[in-house]
């Protein structure tokens, strides 16, 4: 099967959210650059669902950030998220038209990948090619304002059967996240 990377179907969706987005990380002060609570987040989330890779993913209107991240440690610095855990915040971006991420913040909904290749609309990510993502699962972190401020994910360069216990281990712990970030803007972290 062939791939048109023109066709509509690989496009990014069209993010209206974004500029509000962008004000509420702003006031909430987050956003811009690691943060030691954010790693720990990513490290627990690889922990409970056995992923290699996790992110605390923060999106504006043209790159993620990684404000969190977890990259296993018998990596020698090969992919470009490897780079990113060895404390080199460029590689903590990515465009927004990599991954999934994107799509998560726009549907406002978790999205389960175990085999990307399965999906034509995700096969042809960048990210397959580039870094060699073969399985997705993420969840949107949507704040008390009611703006989808980034997501949570976790990715593996196999396919992994994530089921019905991985969508609600996502969910729950973006949930968590969430009051940890409503926490910190009362004054209570």
């Amino acid at each position: 099967m062939m791939y048109d990377s023109t066709a509509p179907l690989l496009l990014t969706p069209v993010d209206k959210e974004a500029p509000s987005r962008v004000r509420r990380l702003r006031r909430l002060g987050i956003g811009l650059r690691p943060e030691l609570a954010f790693d720990a987040f990513a490290d627990r989330l690889a922990e409970i669902t056995g992923a290699p890779y996790s992110m605390v993913n923060f999106i504006d209107e043209n790159r993620q950030f990684f404000a969190g991240l977890h990259t296993p440690d018998a990596l020698g610095g090969g992919s470009e998220l490897t780079s990113a855990a060895a404390g080199d915040t460029a590689y903590r971006y990515m465009a927004r038209d990599h991954g999934y991420c994107p799509h998560v913040i726009v549907r406002r909904k978790a999205l389960v990948l175990e085999d990307v290749c399965d999906y034509p609309r995700f096969a042809g990510n960048p990210v397959v090619d580039e870094i060699g993502i073969r399985s997705y699962l993420g969840a949107p972190l949507i704040d008390r304002t009611g703006i989808a401020l980034g997501t949570i994910c976790v990715v593996d360069v196999e396919p992994r059967p994530w089921g019905r216990a991985g969508l609600e281990t996502i969910k729950a712990m973006a949930a968590e996240l969430i009051e940890q970030i409503h926490r910190r803007e009362d004054g209570g972290i």
